[in-house]
């Protein structure tokens, strides 16, 4: 049983969903993780990615020029950027499509590359939790270990360490919660990016 004591009380949490599918099963996984955090006494706000507008990242730089004062784009990203400053964790979740994490979830990331500038990485120190699903047989034959990959090599860049993550297979929409050890190992992930 996950454990439920206070000890985040303050700290702020920022859950990134890249799923397409709001009942999902990646977005099961988030919520077991959010749900520990908020029991733990944490503030949780989630972005439901598919649903914002955000383009890609133009490469103009403008971000990276002195005296810049972030992203140039003005698109949904705008509304994420000041959580992402303020959170103590954050939780990036995504199915596996095509090998690697989801299109929403790379736009996202990509964006966050106007974070970094003349005071460093505005993500650095910041506690990271991954949630991941996939169809494949394992973690291995359906790149979900790929994502995985881009985010310790991101993060480890950075210094922002990876807490934890939870993964698992699973098809039809919600069909993850039926894996009671990995939903513990979510809520129990929650729980860890607030208190440790």
């Amino acid at each position: 049983m996950a454990k439920t004591e206070k000890g985040g009380e303050g700290k702020k949490v920022v859950v990134l969903l890249g799923s397409p599918r709001q009942g999902g099963n990646s977005a099961a996984l988030a919520e077991q993780i959010a749900a520990g955090a908020a029991e733990a006494g944490a503030e949780v706000r989630s972005f439901y990615l598919h649903g914002l507008k955000i383009a890609p990242c133009r490469a103009c730089e403008s971000c990276h020029k002195p005296g810049a004062k972030g992203c140039v784009v003005q698109d949904d990203m705008q509304q994420i950027y000041p959580a992402l400053r303020a959170a103590d964790a954050i939780v990036y979740a995504s199915p596996i499509y095509w090998f690697t994490m989801s299109a929403q979830l790379k736009l996202a990331m990509d964006r966050c590359y106007a974070l970094g500038g003349e005071g460093g990485y505005a993500l650095a120190g910041k506690r990271i939790g991954l949630a991941f699903s996939y169809g494949g047989e394992d973690p291995f034959d359906s790149g979900c270990t790929n994502a995985i990959r881009v985010f310790q090599d991101a993060f480890g860049f950075i210094g922002a360490p990876i807490v934890g993550m939870v993964y698992g297979s699973a098809g039809g929409a919600g069909e993850i919660r039926s894996n009671k050890k990995v939903m513990g190992e979510a809520k129990e992930l929650g729980r860890k990016l607030v208190c440790a």
